[in-house]
């Protein structure tokens, strides 16, 4: 195996090759910046342009493209609240507050220095899990995906500390939302109205971009003035300081890359939830979670170690038995089959050095994205002093055309237009846009899961018990519910025992 380690990286250091992953980690950055493209929509517009590469070059230009993606994304996200990918919206929960506070070369140093760390410890993982990655897929079914499911809304949940009430409802809306279309399990079309958009359900990228990019327009248009909060110009001295940031913090870039890691090998949860499961379990494990949205620089770490792990590990399943982990995954296995190469265990046998030539390909690209992005830092950073009546425009035109862009609907527009309505008005009165976003995520499989489920017990609860993975992920469940009731009356008994001592002699 150390063989195929060595072929990888040696075939991926020829000159020719290098500037294949290069021109990859160019486009990445573009595309994962510009709200609504990123990876999936670069690889789909690169595939026909690499019929005539050769596989192991085509492969190395993918995974530049890849790697490069989640730090483009993670610069826009910091700076205008506007996510470049999807994964990226959980940075804008402490990025962009971050950069409001004149802190954007801090969040962004940071951001570049996790995603590099992050990178290279889910390669790390990946080589050494990719030997036995058919049995570990193989262990997990529909039962497990269904609490895996419950699981990361239970966590996100939690993490709603004094809003858990505004977060269930929320969430609540986000579920329903997420059952419009058509049912896969038991047929029909629900909440379609006649619209034949509506059978695939509602988008995720344009509502993203409507709940996030749009919202964050209007509420600058309303509030007038810049991103940058009077008073507060945009710092770029701070870089340093973010790249130095992550090494203080390397117990949540650690755990940030094996979610990353672990989540990500599991196919269709995708880097949405590995990045937001990444957030609220960091949020849940600080001493000060109530500094979480408010810009705390874990709250940038944590997801975006993550991000980069998770592209990583999201090949295992892609490769190994030909589940795409996700959208970008779906269309780079088309990449896979117009090579020649069909994914699935005789892959793993056939083309061990393609493999881990793609791998090596995008570390290197995470890694190099990491530093070309920093070096942009200061004339992207004064972004944020720009005035909304110039920023507003060219932000909204940017994210709306991006949204008709990825499937050319108009219906993509109108969907980003009703998310951002919809966004503003929770940011105005106080709902956690978090929530919404996982549930809209995890929505349609985890009900697809729950019907296969019983199909497989045939009607009986008793599936969910008879499978150990199952049971570990149901106590997972009862411990982070419960988590918050100890936590509560743990610090109740803390007040009145300070209170006690205060009063006494």
């Amino acid at each position: 195996m150390l063989e195929m380690w060595l072929g990888g990286l040696q075939g991926l250091l020829h000159l020719d090759v290098l500037g294949f992953v290069f021109l990859g980690m160019v486009i990445g950055l573009v595309f994962g910046a510009i709200p609504g493209l990123g990876g999936t929509t670069a690889i789909a517009l690169l595939m026909p342009l690499t019929y005539g590469l050769e596989p192991f070059t085509a492969l190395a230009l993918a995974g530049g493209v890849m790697g490069a993606v989640p730090m483009g994304g993670s610069i826009t996200s910091i700076l205008l609240n506007t996510p470049g990918t999807a994964p990226n919206a959980a940075t804008c929960l402490d990025g962009h507050p971050l950069a409001q506070q004149g802190k954007a070369g801090l969040a962004i140093g940071a951001a570049g220095s996790a995603n590099a760390i992050g990178a290279i410890i889910g390669t790390v993982s990946v080589l050494a899990v990719l030997p036995i990655a058919s049995d570990l897929v193989l262990m997990f079914g529909p039962p497990e995906f269904f609490l895996m499911g419950l699981f990361a809304l239970a966590i996100v949940a939690t993490a709603t500390r004094g809003k858990m009430l505004r977060g269930l409802v929320v969430g609540a809306l986000g579920l329903m939302i997420a059952f419009v279309g058509f049912n896969d399990v038991a047929g029909g079309e629900r909440f379609t109205y006649g619209i034949e958009y509506l059978w695939d359900g509602i988008h995720l990228v344009p509502a993203l971009i409507g709940l996030f990019a749009v919202a964050e327009m209007i509420h600058l248009m309303v509030k007038g003035g810049s991103v940058a909060q009077s008073g507060s110009p945009v710092k770029i001295t701070k870089m340093t300081a973010g790249l130095l940031e992550v090494f203080k913090h390397m117990p949540t870039v650690i755990r940030g890359s094996l979610i990353g890691t672990i989540v990500g090998a599991i196919p269709g949860l995708g880097g949405t939830v590995v990045a937001f499961l990444s957030y609220s379990v960091t949020a849940q494990a600080s001493k000060n979670p109530e500094s979480f949205g408010k810009g705390n620089i874990q709250g940038v770490i944590a997801p975006e170690a993550a991000i980069c792990a998770h592209d990583c590990s999201a090949l295992i399943p892609t490769l190994t038995f030909g589940i795409p982990a996700g959208a970008e995954m779906a269309v780079f296995m088309g990449l896979l089959i117009i090579h020649g190469m069909q994914p699935g265990p005789l892959m793993l046998r056939d083309h061990q050095v393609e493999i881990y030539g793609l791998i090596w390909a995008l570390t290197a690209s995470c890694v190099l994205a990491s530093f070309v992005g920093l070096l942009f830092v200061k004339p992207l950073a004064k972004i944020t002093q720009l005035d909304s009546g110039i920023l507003v425009p060219l932000v909204l035109s940017t994210a709306f055309a991006g949204s008709f862009a990825i499937d050319m609907a108009i219906e993509n527009v109108i969907v980003t237009a009703v998310f951002g309505c919809l966004g503003y008005l929770m940011m105005r009165y106080d709902y956690p846009r978090l929530m919404i976003v996982v549930a809209l995520v995890l929505g349609a499989n985890t009900e697809r899961n729950f019907h296969q489920s019983m199909l497989m017990g045939e009607g009986g609860w008793s599936i969910f018990l008879n499978r150990p993975i199952s049971v570990g992920l149901m106590i997972a469940i009862a411990a982070v519910l419960c988590l918050p009731i100890f936590r509560g009356v743990f610090n109740q008994l803390r007040v009145r025992k300070l209170a006690a001592e205060r009063s006494g002699p």
